[in-house]
């Protein structure tokens, strides 16, 4: 790693729609951002990558952060999930330590607590539990929206403009609260700069107000200028169709445990600790320009 860089914060996951935010966020701020990614632009100083792989310290010398966000979703079985995700974060997590990375941050999920029901949650559970062992920061932002759509709320954005007719899921709520990349991206840097605490607990990143999956569904139309009908299905049907599928070999582009996740979510979370470190996230609200 060249000598003389003062702020080098390695990336994981950088390709990814939270991890592409973030990496351009941290840029702007002035680090230089090395992306660890399973396949590095040509002529990068993008560092291969692969959850579950072997990880050599030697390439986090001389990089005083590491912000965890890769997360590898093909596995569907939990003994894979924990192989590839879990002790993957374990030996990466590890790697930092040896190189004496100062500051780890791990970007982890609202639908990780307490008797959360998605292997996707308990993943992200037990891998927090690794990095508050180490002394990192643990973010869990709420479903992450922005000017330019991407990820969940992006699918969610592009089902809108498909059709007048919009299926949504009918029995539980399926309560999301939701954070813009900005505000994500703003207590991501402070923990990097030291404007955060060594030793907090798990930081719930979202505005406070939750929205059913509906209504966001009816924000995104009426942003785009649309008339449509909602169609409700239930969504254990849903949830069979996509199970029988996965079972049968099959890899739809949303899986079953995204929906368990989805309508089991955290019923509860609490921001009182993103307050008391003087951080409020914006009020979810969509314009035209932002979905064009």
């Amino acid at each position: 790693m060249p000598e003389g860089l003062s702020k080098v914060c390695a990336l994981t996951g950088a390709q990814g729609f939270v991890g592409g935010r973030l990496k351009a966020r941290l840029e702007r701020a002035g680090w230089r951002v090395i992306s660890w990614t399973r396949q590095p632009p040509p002529g990068s100083d993008a560092v291969a990558f692969h959850l579950g792989a072997a990880v050599d310290s030697n390439l986090l010398k001389g990089v005083h952060a590491l912000v965890h966000c890769a997360y590898d979703f093909g596995p569907r079985r939990w003994e894979e999930i924990a192989a590839i995700n879990v002790a993957g974060s374990q030996t990466l997590l590890g790697a930092a330590r040896s190189a004496g990375v100062k500051t780890v941050v791990f970007i982890s999920t609202l639908s990780a607590f307490a008797g959360c029901r998605s292997l996707y949650g308990q993943a992200k559970l037990q891998i927090e539990e690794l990095a508050q062992a180490m002394g990192a920061f643990i973010i869990r932002p709420g479903l992450v929206y922005s000017d330019n759509p991407g990820g969940m709320f992006g699918r969610l954005a592009s089902q809108v403009r498909k059709g007048r007719l919009v299926p949504v899921l009918w029995g539980g709520k399926q309560t999301q609260y939701l954070v813009h990349e900005e505000d994500l991206g703003r207590i991501v840097e402070s923990c990097l700069d030291g404007g955060v605490r060594p030793g907090v607990g798990p930081i719930a990143v979202a505005h406070e107000q939750g929205w059913e999956l509906k209504e966001i569904l009816a924000q995104i139309a009426r942003a785009l200028g649309k008339q449509v009908s909602f169609v409700p299905v239930p969504w254990r049907i849903v949830w069979l169709a996509l199970k029988s599928l996965e079972l049968a070999g099959a890899r739809p582009n949303f899986r079953s445990d995204s929906l368990i996740s989805m309508v089991y979510q955290n019923p509860a979370p609490a921001f009182d600790l993103l307050k008391s470190l003087g951080f409020q996230c914006r009020p979810f609200q969509l314009v035209p320009s932002m979905l064009e």
